[in-house]
This record gives C-alpha cells, structure tokens and sequence, in this order.
C-alpha cells in the first residue's frame, strides 16, 4: 500500500505527524498497513487550498457544463478500476470484493454520474413586479465544505457527499475513515487524472481527532457527517461553537421490518435474511427488529433459522468469488458485537448463531434472538453486525406502535399483499425511508436520511443537490 495518506492541492502528502493507525485485514488479522493520521497542520493546508480553489481559482468561474465534464470523467475511470478498488476495500475491511466492485464501485460511478446531470440545472425563481418591485431568488455554493465518512461502504458515503457538493460548485475537504481508507486513496488519485483543478477535491486520512478539527475549522462553511450517534452530537457542538457552520447528519438506525401474513413468504424470507445480512449488516439501513404476525410466526421463523444456518456456506474468505458474507471491519467491532450477543443472552432466547466463527478474523455467526427484553441492549441500540431480533404481534395498529418505539427513524420494511395497507403502515411509520416488500437500498433520485436521532438533513435526490447551496433573495426597485 502507498505511503502517502493525504491528497491536497492534487499532490500526494506522507504528512507531518507521528499519529499512525493500524489496519488489519479482518479476515486474517494481517497488518495491511500503517496509516498516517492528519493533524492541524495536514487540515490547515486541505482547507486553504479548497478556499483558494473557490475564491480565486478556475473553479468558481466554471459554467455547470464545465464542472460536469470532470466529474463525468472521473465516474469512468471509477468503473474502470472497480477491481483495485475492491480489492483494496476488501483486504482493509472484509468486504467480499463480488459486493464491493460489482455493486458498490458501479453504485459510486453512477452517483457521480447523476450530480453532473444537476450541475447544469440549478435554478432560481422570479416572481411578478409587486408594489413597483421585481423579485427573484438564486441559489449559491457555500463555498468550502466537508465530509467525514464511515468505514463500512466507504467509496459511496463519499459520493453521496462530495458528488452535489461539487455539482453545486463548492470545493471540498474529506475525511475518510481510518479502518478503511484505502479505496478513498486510490479515488483521490483519479480525481488528479479526470481533470479536477488543483484544490477542488481534498482528501485526509484521520481518525477522530481529525474529523474534530473540521468540525471546529473556522474556514470551513459546511460539514456532513456519517456515523454514530454519540460523534454525530460531537460534530454539532464543534460547527456550533466554531462559526456556527451547516451540518447534515446521518447517525444510524435501529430498523423495524414488519411482515403481515398475507405477505408473500418467499419474499419476506429473502428480505429478512440475506436483505438484512448483506454487507454481514454492516448497513445503517439494515431492519434489524423484525416484527412478524403471530398467525405465521412459527412458518416464518422457521424459515429464517434455516436460511441463517445456511448462510455460513456463503460466509468466508472475502476475496474468493463465492463469498457473500465477509468479516466484520476489525477487531474493535468483532469485540463489540460480541459484547452485544452476550447481553442478548440473558435478555432474549437465542435461537440460531451466538459467536464468534472461528478462531481467525472478525467472523460472527448470523444470529437470531427471539422476544427480546423492551429495555434491553439488543432491542434498542444500534448493533451494526448480523443481530436480529424477532418478536411477534397481532394487530396492524400494535405493528405500527412496535415500529416506532425506538429513538431512532432511518428506515423501515413493510411486507403485506394489500397495497392500502401497505401505504397506510408506510405513513405511520416514523422513519426517512421505506422498502414494500422489500429491503429498502438507497436511491440517487430518491432523499435519503432519518426521523428522529438518526439525522438531520437529507442526502440523495434534488434535496441533497440543494444541501449544498443557500438561497439569496434580490428585490429591485423599478421606480428608480
């Protein structure tokens, strides 16, 4: 792997501090490398060089035309080294490289792709002379913005932030995640070689401290972040008592999926097993509380144990072509998940998995639990590894209720036949993002974000175009 862990200004820095962090390959605890993290003196210099990309450079005199052309260029050369990119991806952080270059690199292209479509099509309004005043409104870049992104779908996180940003003509400062920073490394590389100018895309490698310093920079204007809760809250009081920049958060969720019995049963199985263990549920999205009606409890659970079992034929070595469920990212996460199934023990009746597979890599056994405790850690906290908590209900109405007792609202499933009550349910539900039978998958044209503490803002679709622009309203007096 490179030794170089910054990309600003479109060269490639080592940087200046001795803070390095060790990367394992989750699969075979070996080191993948040591990862310089920025500091003060790496994020000073990314920031600068964004501002004077935006203030002075050739950038902010681009037509949207103009700025699409390099990100149009860049999304093909992704898609031609989707395979270095997933292989990096994978040895970092145990995707199975079948998922990361056949579906997440391709998703990234194509999300690059969509924002140079918009890059052209910001509009304003005008609106009738009234009172002898001609009115209007335009919508403006902020200028320098950021992205802090998480470990588990690396290279599409960043997409999903830098791509409108971009498109909206702002310049940009992203921090990757240090458990998984290698395929954002060979993008930064790429976007020297579609043509972005010097300062216009800047990327540092950094862990926590890192992501503190954006969120505190004075010359930054806006900042989104993916991740935790608990960090998410950090991020808000740093833009806050900084310069009181924008912040958009996506913080996670803790998913309900109902299934009714008049759902098809094949299908919800699917959805529920590998919709839910795609990525070994490493997805904020993933439904991790499912709620089945109790006149088909029984069928469905079934149903689910076996395919749970099953799924350790398709669990492995994330390199290999068959292999669909990797490790977790590391370590730290294996411990953690670990922690959360040990509890679940004495809070709910464990019906398949419970352990760790193996005794190499960050392997968890799919696991189930059955009518967890309403207070227990299981239930509430977002897990983020292949949990799954199963209880029953009767009624649509206590359906509803179960769903939204959680303080989180990201997403949800719905899986019924009726398609009344599947919009009825939807509406109920508490939460951004909603899948009919099926697992809800993000959309470009579609805004993506959550209710409740899993999130502020939107990212996708026009909303997240517009997350990226302020509005400015002009009113011209036509007696003078």
């Amino acid at each position: 792997m490179t030794d170089y862990f910054h990309f600003i200004n479109n060269e490639f820095l080592k940087g200046s501090s001795a803070s390095t962090y060790a990367v394992h390959n989750p699969a075979t605890d070996a080191l993948v490398g040591n990862i310089n993290l920025a500091r003060s003196t790496e994020v000073d210099a990314a920031v600068s060089s964004a501002r004077a990309a935006y203030e002075s450079g050739p950038w902010s005199t681009l037509t949207g035309a103009q700025r699409a052309a390099p990100m149009l260029k860049f999304a093909d050369l992704i898609e031609a080294n989707a395979e270095e990119i997933g292989r990096v991806e994978t040895e970092a952080m145990g995707q199975p490289f079948v998922i990361a270059s056949g579906w997440i690199v391709p998703s990234c292209a194509g999300m690059w792709r969509y924002y140079a479509g918009w890059a052209d099509k910001i509009e304003g309004q005008t609106f009738p002379e009234e009172n002898g005043w001609w009115r209007y409104t335009q919508y403006e870049p902020f200028g320098v913005c950021a992205g802090i992104g998480p470990w588990n779908v690396s290279v599409l996180t960043m997409a999903m932030k830098m791509a409108p940003a971009i498109a909206a003509g702002n310049t940009f400062v992203y921090k990757t995640s240090e458990k998984s920073p290698y395929s954002v490394l060979v993008l930064a590389r790429l976007f020297k070689e579609a043509g972005f100018p010097p300062g216009v895309v800047n990327i540092v490698s950094g862990d926590g401290a890192t992501g503190a310093l954006l969120a505190s920079h004075m010359d930054i204007d806006k900042i989104s972040f993916t991740g935790s809760g608990i960090s998410g809250r950090k991020v808000v009081d740093a833009a806050s008592k900084s310069n009181m920049k924008k912040v958009t958060l996506e913080l996670g969720g803790k998913s309900p999926s109902i299934v009714f019995d008049d759902a098809n049963i094949e299908n919800a199985l699917e959805g529920n097993s590998q919709g839910f263990l795609f990525n070994s549920s490493q997805a904020c999205i993933a439904a991790s509380r499912l709620f089945v009606q109790a006149s088909i409890a029984d069928k469905l659970i079934e149903g689910l144990k076996a395919r749970f079992e099953g799924a350790s034929a398709i669990m492995g070595d994330p390199s290999a072509p068959g292999t669909m469920l990797g490790p977790l990212a590391d370590t730290r996460q294996l411990e953690r998940v670990l922690g959360f199934i040990e509890a679940g023990k004495s809070e709910a009746k464990l019906l398949v998995g419970g352990g760790r597979k193996g005794d190499k890599g960050a392997f968890v056994q799919p696991t189930i639990f059955l009518n967890p405790a309403k207070e227990g850690t299981i239930y509430k906290e977002e897990i983020f590894g292949p949990v799954l908590s199963v209880l029953t209900f009767e009624t649509e109405e206590e359906a509803v209720k179960l769903a939204n007792d959680t303080s989180y609202g990201l997403s949800a499933c719905v899986y019924t036949s009726n398609t009344s009550r599947a919009l009825r349910v939807a509406s109920k539900i508490k939460a951004g993002t909603i899948g009919i039978n099926g697992a809800y998958l993000p959309d470009n044209s579609l805004p993506f974000g959550g209710y409740k503490q899993s999130g502020t803002g939107r990212e996708l679709g026009k909303e997240g175009l517009y997350a990226y622009l302020q509005a400015k309203s002009i009113k011209i007096n036509m007696a003078v």
